[in-house]
């Protein structure tokens, strides 16, 4: 049975915390408060993930630190991540687990093609460029032969108890009583959606497999669907009608940035959802053997999962 130490208990981290529980291995989850739903066969710990010395002791003898951490707050990331990716990295290097991060794909910045792992990090604003920025020193600690690392990134989040941190699965709730969907961006763009579900079996497969670490892996992924689509497909799973849905303007998402951060970085980010964003998981599926959860189990799972913290 061997140890595995997880940062963060938000969707990804319960889903991983789940699936290393199943098949018997021993799973801390650490968190500030230690609070939080039940998981089942895994022990919470409450601790500050950016004390390295803390984070040190209480990986120490594990296989793997899986980085599942989300700051909720976009206006905040250049002041919370810097600390908490060190303190990840260096306990790795003294510990020799193996440092396994979920990641987004805002290290890649606004792009017009389907987007692999073969793409540059070219990110243009402050949050993609902090996290092209944690990769890099990951990757080159990897290099120094320094630490063992790799990172799953995947777009945005759908599946059971993502909630309010995903852009789709935030409409639901409203949906459901027959309210108006409105979303950021252009509503009717190709776009990809990755399962939360997916993201954690992509982390625990990478992280039993050395050939690969040091490198980035996007998780498995269907095929795009518009948001409108999304929308209509997981309402329609439950037997629902599609509602009416309209998008923000961005001058609009701008001119409440300038009251609220988290508002103005989104705003900084809207390309996301002004053009099309397609993932390409084929070397994820080709390579490590893995398939993206059916569409339909996928929309099920999201509409059930509405109100549960995790499946």
């Amino acid at each position: 049975m061997a140890l595995h130490v997880i940062v963060g208990a938000g969707p990804v981290g319960r889903h991983t915390a789940r699936l290393l529980a199943d098949r018997g291995d021993e799973v801390v989850v650490v968190t500030r408060s230690g609070r939080g739903p039940d998981l089942p066969g895994a022990r919470r710990v409450a601790a500050d993930a950016a004390d390295a010395d803390r984070l040190t002791e209480l990986t120490t003898g594990a296989t793997a630190l899986y980085n599942c951490a989300n700051p909720p707050h976009y206006g905040t990331w250049e002041t919370v991540w810097p600390a908490l990716s060190g303190s990840l990295l260096a306990t790795a290097e003294r510990t020799g687990a193996t440092l396994v991060t979920a990641a987004s794909l805002y290290p890649y910045g606004p792009v017009d093609v389907p987007m692999t792992e073969a793409l540059p990090d070219a990110a243009t604003e402050k949050n993609g460029r902090i996290r092209a920025r944690m990769w890099a020193e990951a990757r080159a600690a990897h290099d120094a032969g320094q630490a063992h690392v790799v990172e799953v990134r995947a777009s945005d989040y759908v599946g059971a108890g993502v909630g309010a941190n995903g852009h789709l699965t935030r409409d639901v709730p409203a949906a459901l009583k027959g309210r108006r969907a409105w979303v950021v961006g252009n509503p009717d763009l190709p776009h990809s959606w990755t399962d939360v579900a997916d993201v954690a079996r992509t982390l625990v497969t990478v992280a039993d497999r050395p050939d690969a670490w040091g490198r980035v892996w996007i998780a498995p992924t269907n095929a795009p669907r518009t948001h409108r689509e999304a929308l209509a497909d997981v309402l329609a799973a439950g037997g629902h009608p599609m509602v009416g849905m309209s998008g923000i303007p961005r001058l609009a998402l701008r001119a409440m940035g300038l009251v609220n951060a988290d508002l103005r970085e989104m705003a900084t980010m809207s390309y996301i959802q002004s053009r099309p964003y397609v993932v390409d998981s084929s070397a994820a599926e080709g390579e490590l053997g893995l398939a993206p959860t059916p569409w339909a189990q996928v929309c099920r799972r999201t509409l059930d999962g509405v109100g549960t913290p995790a499946a």
